[in-house]
């Protein structure tokens, strides 16, 4: 499998899960309605965990800021990045379009736009930039930190996906509240696209005006990770 089809494929899955089970929860007379964020939280740190099995063959990056914090680690060749980016970025689309087709009948069963595309992107309880973007940059931080350190660890065969998926969980319990921690440019951009896109009945606006923050944060908090982790290296 080539890493474009590998990181689509697997990004694929994680929207599909991830988006799905905030589908679930918000949408109208689904079985799983207001089951709440605990239920968000855990399912996602699946979500993750899952694509990265599915992903091994290309590393399951499965995030553009993650893609670019190993380019500039030396662990990937900067000639790789489009590829990478590309197969995220259309995989998070196609991802995000199955959880329209799987929950049809349930987005047309309910008015609030709000929750039709926060089932899709991310988007802020209190809206104040300055700390939107603080949160996205810490969160993505703690995630690309914490994968680099995991290599000076040896785990199991097999294990590091289910340790990375135990990660996106306390992220998201601990940091998610603020802004719903997209700490994933492609799991953020890929699924808005599909919402401006899909015919979704009384869906409202896509958000673009805050779409750059789940963009440039979890690349900036991705960088600054990096850097903090070679200088700790030295």
């Amino acid at each position: 499998m080539s890493n474009f089809t590998s990181e689509l494929i697997g990004t694929m899955i994680l929207i599909l899960l991830g988006d799905g089970v905030v589908a679930g929860v918000v949408l109208k007379k689904t079985k799983s309605e207001n089951s709440g964020w605990i239920v968000i939280t855990f399912a996602w740190g699946l979500a993750v965990m899952t694509a990265a099995y599915i992903a091994a063959a290309s590393g399951a990056h499965l995030n553009p800021a993650l893609t670019l914090a190993l380019a500039m680690n030396s662990d990937l060749p900067w000639a790789d990045v489009p590829i990478y980016i590309a197969g995220q970025l259309i995989g998070a689309f196609i991802g995000a379009v199955l959880v329209w087709l799987h929950y049809m009948k349930h987005f047309e069963a309910t008015d609030d736009q709000a929750a039709k595309l926060g089932v899709f992107a991310t988007g802020p309880a209190i809206r104040h930039t300055p700390s939107n973007l603080i949160s996205e940059i810490i969160g993505t931080f703690v995630l690309v930190f914490g994968i680099l350190s995991f290599g000076l660890t040896t785990f199991g065969d097999g294990l590091k996906p289910l340790i990375v998926g135990l990660l996106v969980v306390v992220i998201g319990l601990s940091l998610g509240g603020t802004t719903g921690y997209a700490i994933n440019p492609a799991r953020d951009l890929g699924p808005r696209i599909a919402h401006a896109i899909l015919p979704i009945k009384g869906k409202g606006s896509s958000d673009w005006s805050y779409s750059w923050i789940p963009i440039v944060g979890p690349i900036v908090g991705g960088g600054i990770a990096v850097l903090l982790y070679q200088l700790l290296q030295n």
